[in-house]
């Protein structure tokens, strides 16, 4: 059974459910941040993923990616798999401005979180919901 890790349930508010993720919004203002969690108990890394689940997880990025790059005007999408804090599988997508706070280095560490005011981050969630609308019914076509 498919539980969040803690540290991304304290972190990130839910977007909604694409057909193998979770979408998260990282609870983070600095930058559009936004996280896919594969809904499958005890997964830490890619490779545990049955093939059509990496398929799948790989095309929900890409999906994602471009529907953050089309929304935010982005100069660059950073997308990560870390781990090394939250062992749970999950991939951070994170728009990038050549005038942003941390350009070019990456997001982590630099700088303290700054949480969205209250109601923004629900009008950012619906917001990309939104925006993939049409491009989430691509996550289910055929591989």
């Amino acid at each position: 059974m498919f539980t969040l890790h803690p540290q991304l349930a304290q972190d990130t508010l839910t977007v909604g459910d694409l057909p193998l993720c979770r979408l998260l919004l990282m609870n983070d203002s600095n930058y559009p941040w936004l996280i896919l969690v594969p809904r499958r108990h005890e997964i830490t890394e890619i490779y545990q993923l049955d093939d059509a689940d990496q398929q799948q997880f790989i095309k929900e990025s890409s999906v994602l990616s471009q529907a953050l790059a089309r929304l935010f005007c982005a100069d660059k999408i950073n997308v990560a798999a870390l781990g090394n804090l939250v062992p749970q599988l999950h991939i951070h997508h994170v728009v990038r401005y050549h005038n942003d706070p941390a350009w070019p280095k990456p997001v982590w560490g630099l700088l303290p979180a700054r949480p969205y005011p209250d109601g923004e981050a629900e009008r950012l969630c619906h917001k990309v919901a939104e925006s993939l609308g049409g491009l989430a019914a691509a996550c289910n076509e055929d591989l």
